[in-house]
């Protein structure tokens, strides 16, 4: 196990197993963004992407909370003081960078992504979560959009993973109404997908995480390309895409040795090769 310096702890990083751990580190404040996390965020996602010994992300919450999203309370101050020197388009654009560095990147990413939520995921901080290829959930964890209640239409491609998740018609449902999702109604709706007690979070999300680092992370890759790419592209492009990475992957050192497995009545061990 290797522990990241990530320059503040309001985010905690480390590496064990293949696995690359995020940890939102604000568990007084419910996990809330601050901008000493929202920089800590985008840095170590970009890195983590590009680490050759990272081949499964997990993003989680320190405490009771995953993350509650935006910092209502630092919100505050900054509408009292205002923008200062800083203009809308300064401001529109910083946010477009950030929002593409973190909630874009955990979903375009070429290695899996796997959220784990001990409590509430909220806002932004729910965005975070549905961003990510798959979830686990606390049974006592819920969800919400939360941004009506704040005078927000929301950000960090919450509208956008959510409608592709379980269709417009609920999407618009959660988002106008900011109803609080249960675990167990998350995962009837396909929000999530597994719940667990609070006891077993941890070690289902590690299993699931080093399974995943253990697999075959170049097929990986051009699977979750070919699954991001399905959500919106027509079908011939979709059964090009998927003929161009089948043969692509066919040539690669972890296929050929797990067919040789395969014939041989053994587990294969991936490579990333």
């Amino acid at each position: 196990m290797r522990e990241i310096e990530t320059g503040t702890d309001h985010l905690l990083a480390k590496i064990e197993n293949g696995v690359g751990y995020l940890t939102m580190n604000r568990p007084d404040a419910r996990n809330a963004m601050s901008s000493e996390m929202n920089a800590a965020m985008q840095k170590n996602i970009a890195e983590f992407e590009l680490d050759n010994e990272v081949r499964c992300i997990v993003l989680t919450g320190a405490g009771k909370a995953f993350c509650a999203g935006g910092d209502v309370k630092g919100m505050s101050s900054r509408n009292k003081e205002g923008r200062g020197d800083e203009t809308i388009d300064t401001a529109i654009h910083r946010q477009r960078d950030h929002q593409r560095g973190t909630s874009g990147k955990l979903f375009k990413m070429p290695k899996p992504t796997i959220a784990a939520l001990p409590g509430a995921a909220a806002g932004a901080g729910l965005s975070y979560a549905l961003s990510c290829d798959l979830r686990v959930m606390s049974s006592e964890a819920f969800m919400t959009t939360a941004f009506a209640k704040v005078g927000f239409s929301g950000d960090y491609g919450g509208t956008f993973f959510m409608s592709q998740l379980i269709g417009s018609a609920k999407a618009r449902e959660l988002y106008f109404l900011s109803d609080r999702v249960s675990a167990e109604e998350a995962l009837n709706l396909g929000l999530t997908n597994w719940v667990v007690s609070p006891e077993e979070l941890e070690q289902k999300t590690k299993e699931i995480a080093e399974q995943l680092a253990a697999g075959p992370s170049v097929a990986y890759r051009y699977m979750k390309e070919n699954l991001n790419r399905a959500m919106s592209g027509e079908v011939d492009d979709c059964l090009d895409l998927e003929a161009t990475h089948h043969v692509h992957c066919g040539e690669t050192i972890d296929h050929k040795n797990a067919v040789k497995a395969f014939v041989e009545k053994k587990k294969p061990e991936f490579q990333g090769k």
